[in-house]
């Protein structure tokens, strides 16, 4: 029998009264499962990583059956110093802390792009085609327009935002109209985006003069994102704005998820859909909303790249950060905080990684295959729980009031 009542979408909580702790990392007071059980799968990530190392030394291995004490003597040389490049490259000077900030920064922004997506129950492919879309926005702003630099950079920045937003709608729209599933369609969008930028790279809007192959004219100085330390004078400090527009863009996340209206609303279609729609809400308008924020975002990684580091569009100025994304998403839980700080971290290892390959013998690829590692344990936190013995709050609560609760 109906009770007259409206039905109400909510989400689980561990309460009303909600820490700041709890507020700021989406996992409620369970410090273990938000900074134990990660920074664990880190270090076990480590490890295994220092054995594929040293299994990988071929010339210890052969001295391993004849003289074993020399080996392993090599093998901890190899993994010191793998290690230790790792450090240095990523935070050993200024020109290091500077390099993991560059790297960072758009794995912030396409990071956040996927989180908003899987916070409202979508799974958004396409934050790779978003942001090749916005950067050749930002490109075009960047060197058509002759404006003060006060002007030029927020306009670019707009313009990269829009682009990845119009090509993160596009896919939104066919859902909420057809049912087309995203992670088809995004995925099919990235190519297209990927053949349009070869296109527009070799036409007349684009293409620098004199220039067979595709690259872009180059961007005005007035819309190249400032230096952090320009006042250091040095080439090889790289750090710009983009990263306090990264931090900006991740509080403004958070800002929309946990203290808006709409950001409800985006949870609400996340947790249940029919619900959602039951309780009066458009699901159709917020789907295509979540997806045309989620392609700004992107976008706007994009803009990062052309602005901040190439200054000119070459065809593979996107690297893959934008699936690179999927993988910070996951590691952050879909928190913006927990982006940003997967985003330093992966940006750390990019960074360190150039350092320990120019300075070892060892290959960048290891950096992909610790990145890997690092992604499976986390993914198996009770994995991690029980080979470090880490006990949950209510475990820990359990043992303390005995077997009568």
């Amino acid at each position: 029998m109906s009770t007259g009542e409206e039905p109400q979408v909510s989400e689980p909580t561990s309460g009303e009264e909600a820490s700041l702790f709890e507020e700021l990392t989406g996992v409620g007071l369970e410090w273990r499962t938000a900074i134990l059980v990660p920074a664990l799968a880190v270090f076990s990530a480590m490890v295994v990583g220092a054995i594929i190392i040293a299994v990988t030394d071929i010339d210890a291995l052969r001295l391993l059956g004849t003289n074993p004490g020399t080996a392993l003597a090599e093998m901890w040389d190899s993994i010191w110093g793998a290690y230790k490049w790792l450090f240095l490259g990523s935070m050993g000077s200024l020109r290091a802390v500077s390099e993991t900030l560059v790297q960072a920064t758009p794995l912030i922004l396409a990071g956040l792009s996927v989180a908003i997506g899987f916070r409202a129950g979508l799974f958004n492919i396409g934050a790779q085609g978003q942001l090749l879309v916005g950067g050749m926005f930002a490109l075009f702003v960047g060197f058509s327009i002759h404006v003060p630099v006060y002007l030029h950079v927020p306009l670019a920045l707009l313009a990269g935002a829009l682009g990845g937003a119009i090509w993160g709608a596009i896919p939104g729209l066919l859902k909420a109209r057809t049912g087309a599933h995203e992670v088809i369609t995004t995925i099919m969008m990235n190519f297209i985006a990927l053949r349009l930028v070869d296109y527009y790279l070799k036409s007349s809007w684009y293409q620098a003069a004199g220039r067979d192959d595709p690259v872009s004219k180059p961007i005005e100085v007035s819309a190249q994102l400032p230096k952090l330390f320009g006042f250091l004078e040095r080439s090889d400090v790289r750090a710009h704005l983009g990263i306090v527009v990264a931090l900006l863009a991740a509080y403004g996340v958070y800002w929309l998820l946990f203290k808006t209206t709409v950001g409800y609303e985006f949870r609400a279609v996340g947790y249940n859909p029919h619900g959602a729609k039951y309780a009066g809400m458009s699901v159709t308008w917020l789907i295509v909303g979540v997806m045309a924020v989620a392609g700004a975002l992107a976008g706007l990684a994009g803009s990062d790249r052309i602005l901040g580091v190439l200054h000119r569009g070459t065809p593979g100025f996107a690297g893959t950060i934008g699936f690179d994304a999927i993988t910070l998403a996951l590691l952050g839980r879909s928190h913006p905080w927990g982006v940003v700080a997967s985003g330093l971290l992966f940006g750390a290892l990019r960074a360190g990684g150039q350092e320990m390959q120019v300075n070892t013998d060892i290959s960048l690829d290891l950096i992909l295959v610790i990145q890997a590692l690092i992604v499976v344990f986390i993914a198996a936190p009770a994995l991690i729980r029980a080979i470090y013995r880490v006990k949950t709050a209510r475990e820990a609560e359990r043992l303390t009031t005995g077997w009568s609760t």
